[in-house]
């Protein structure tokens, strides 16, 4: 029997692979059928045939998050679509100076600007970064039409991209926040806790991040992304002990070890972060968080990324973490972490990007 990427063919079932690489550098394979198939090809051998963006890119030494709003210049969204289209080359020709640089860029459409765009229909979930007052913290909901999630092994590459892409956005864009990430030490954000452990690995990331047909016909391929920057009272959260930052967290901070949830009262933020819905089933995101700051300006950061196939899943996580559960007992990290940002965008499949510049 054949095996093909999950998708068993029977040994009458006659097929060729087809490789490709995708802009991140991965290899994917797209199953075509030949006249000899028995029939059609079972689902998910179409659902191979998707081109997401680089969603699934790894973790790299240095990433660049850049939030726009486009202008009210006559030509705006005219270029606009041209510079989306255009994303690939631009990787090329910057790529192509360190080919192991692991260059990416993931582009992600607001609410605001999408009829602006496209006239195809919205996604289903596709709507502004809801606020989320709790009795002591908020999630603040900022503008912005545009995400720039740029990644790269080398800080130079990322910055010769995203000159390139200013330079033909032009006066179409204001930026409304640039914040350029690194990874510290084995994936520690600056509270000194490792990051992302929760995250989907292997085929379970496309499970969770990847909208397929049958969940919303007109975002097939596309993905939702919340993006948040917040910044550390690190002098206030180095006066705990390890034992206090460790039941705040939910994990040891040496060695990343999971601490068992608490039966009721107060819940560590792994508690929190953990979404499952009516029936029992848990819901994971990917996240691509990355730390920032400056020593000499007194600024920690840690700007949080969230990738999902499902909207809802991201606003319950901050729902839970600001208000509490039960209500009144937030997540006691964000007594140390205060978010100064939020937005919401869609992640379309790379043919949307590549046929802007058509309409």
């Amino acid at each position: 029997m054949l095996v093909t990427r999950g998708v068993h063919y029977p040994p009458f079932f006659s097929c060729r692979v087809s490789p490709r690489i995708s802009l991140a550098g991965k290899r994917t394979f797209q199953t075509i059928s030949s006249p000899l198939s028995a029939g059609p090809a079972p689902r998910r051998a179409f659902e191979e045939e998707m081109e997401p963006q680089a969603v699934e890119a790894p973790l790299t030494q240095s990433a660049t998050f850049l939030v726009l709003s486009a202008t009210k210049a006559p030509d705006a969204a005219k270029k606009i679509r041209s510079a989306l289209s255009s994303i690939p080359d631009i990787t090329k020709n910057v790529a192509v100076r360190q080919p192991d640089s692991n260059l990416s860029c993931t582009v992600g459409v607001g609410s605001s600007i999408w009829e602006r765009l496209t006239s195809l229909p919205r996604p289903q979930e596709l709507r502004p970064f809801k606020e989320v007052r709790g009795a002591k913290h908020t999630a603040v909901s900022t503008p912005g039409d545009l995400l720039f999630h740029i990644r790269s092994e080398r800080r130079d590459l990322s910055f010769e991209f995203e000159r390139q892409l200013m330079d033909r956005l032009g006066d179409a864009v204001e930026t409304k926040d640039e914040t350029v990430g690194f990874r510290y030490f084995d994936a520690r954000d600056v509270l000194g806790f490792v990051d992302g452990t929760a995250n989907p690995v292997g085929s379970k990331i496309r499970d969770s991040v990847i909208i397929t047909a049958e969940q919303d016909a007109s975002a097939v391929g596309g993905s939702y992304v919340v993006v948040q920057k917040y910044l550390h009272d690190l002098a206030a959260w180095k006066r705990l002990s390890t034992e206090q930052q460790e039941a705040i967290i939910g994990r040891t901070k040496l060695d990343n070890i999971e601490l068992d949830d608490a039966d009721s009262g107060q819940q560590s933020h792994k508690s929190l972060a953990t979404i499952e819905d009516a029936d029992g089933n848990e819901h994971d995101i990917l996240r691509d968080n990355m730390p920032f700051g400056s020593p000499a300006q007194g600024e920690f950061g840690t700007y949080f990324i969230g990738y999902s196939r499902k909207l809802w899943v991201v606003e319950k996580m901050l729902e839970r973490m600001f208000v509490g559960d039960p209500p009144g007992l937030h997540d006691r990290i964000l007594d140390y972490s205060r978010p100064v940002t939020g937005s919401t965008f869609f992640v379309p499949q790379q043919s949307f990007l590549d046929d802007l510049d058509d309409d």
